[in-house]
């Protein structure tokens, strides 16, 4: 119990005593979340031999977000390959960075969109959880989590426009198809322009997709991406058919 709430606090995640580092992954946070909300996920993927570190970014100076997650990958102790995970908000910030920081792919979860393409969330705690997540557990996080800005889902995004800049590295999507903050049609128009994106669709997933129902199933796929970037930067598929 004591090591979870450290880990809640600090927003950082490290492979098992013994294990080899298999990689480092940098946690771009949506609006309104906290280290506490990705606890569970830090921990799964920290299991699998990656490191997990949380990057508390402000959406109201891009550069100096920019420049949290460049000091961060600075740390030449983070093993390759380094990928930007980022949620909602922190989704847009690193379709954006993947492809001006030292890093060899992404993860977009969610990704929020501006203006009139994003969906439409009441103001009320229940109405933004329902949006959120159907994962009781989660739900509780959110309840407990005294830093959590509520209503802060609603808020929009500081830039008018949004696109991700990673043409020539691989980039894994994963959007629920029940999302009502960012509704999933105009999220995969911004996906297909990216040419190196894997789009997953979560049946019945909601916003917080690394957090949902699925989020056994989710960070799986995850893993799946990191352990492909091992083995090229192409990232060719590990488990395949036989066709």
């Amino acid at each position: 119990m004591t090591t979870t709430q450290k880990y809640a606090a600090t927003g950082a995640w490290n492979e098992p005593e013994g294990a080899t580092p298999r990689g480092t992954v940098a946690l771009l946070p949506g609006r309104g979340e906290t280290a506490a909300s990705y606890a569970r996920l830090g921990r799964r993927l920290a299991a699998d031999g990656y490191r997990v570190r949380y990057v508390p970014v402000t959406l109201d100076d891009i550069a100096d977000a920019r420049a949290a997650v460049e000091e961060l990958l600075a740390d030449e102790s983070l093993p390759a390959p380094r990928v930007l995970l980022g949620s909602d908000s922190g989704a847009a910030l690193a379709g954006q960075f993947v492809a001006e920081l030292p890093v060899d792919g992404a993860v977009l979860a969610a990704i929020a969109l501006p203006g009139s393409a994003h969906g439409e969330v009441g103001a009320d705690w229940a109405d933004e959880v329902d949006a959120r997540t159907a994962c009781p557990v989660h739900r509780a996080v959110l309840a407990t989590d005294e830093e959590f800005a509520r209503g802060a889902i609603a808020s929009p995004l500081p830039w008018e426009t949004i696109a991700i800049g990673a043409q020539d590295r691989p980039t894994l999507a994963l959007h629920g198809t029940d999302d009502r903050v960012t509704p999933l049609a105009p999220a995969l128009e911004v996906y297909a322009r990216a040419a190196r994106t894997d789009v997953r669709l979560v049946q019945g997933g909601r916003h917080d997709v690394l957090n949902d129902v699925a989020h056994r199933s989710v960070a799986a796929t995850i893993v799946l991406f990191l352990e492909s970037l091992r083995l090229s930067p192409e990232a060719p598929p590990i488990v395949t058919g036989l066709g």
